[in-house]
């Protein structure tokens, strides 16, 4: 795997560079000629310009192409290192998602507060996480609401 997308965005870091670059892209000029000079200079050597001053134009699809996207299958759709992003739309999707949320919890019997703290790791919106737990009998409360427990 290459690295070449580092110099780029250490070039692409400096605001005057970036001003340089866009007055490259676009055809225009605003910087003075000793400064532009210069970001010029750093530009050549991330691979951005040519060394008649000129945009490459491809530079960002070969870097791109590089390194494919990551695509996200299964839970890994919904939940980000452990934690619940979103929940989705589609009935079967968000029911793998509750069902991976209710294996987090322990057997037995918690308390509302315990079971507020355990899914606390796993989302923002305790409530709702814990609604759909009950709603989809992956966790059982008592009828007084102050014991639950995975079925």
């Amino acid at each position: 795997m290459s690295n070449e997308w580092r110099r780029i965005v250490a070039a692409l870091d400096n605001p005057g560079r970036r001003a340089v670059y866009a007055e490259l892209v676009l055809g225009v000029t605003g910087l003075p000629n000793a400064k532009r000079a210069k970001a010029i200079a750093a530009l050549r050597d991330a691979g951005l310009v040519d060394d008649e001053g000129k945009a490459i134009p491809d530079v960002f699809a070969k870097l791109l192409a590089e390194q494919p996207p990551v695509i996200r299958t299964g839970i890994d759709r919904w939940v980000t290192s452990g934690r619940i992003q979103h929940y989705p739309a589609k009935p079967s999707d968000r029911r793998e998602v509750l069902e991976w949320a209710a294996a987090q919890l322990p057997e037995g019997e918690h308390s509302e507060a315990q079971v507020n703290e355990l899914l606390a790791a796993l989302t923002p919106d305790v409530a709702t996480l814990r609604r759909y737990l009950v709603d989809g009998e992956l966790l059982v409360r008592d009828a007084d609401g102050s014991v639950y427990r995975r079925p």
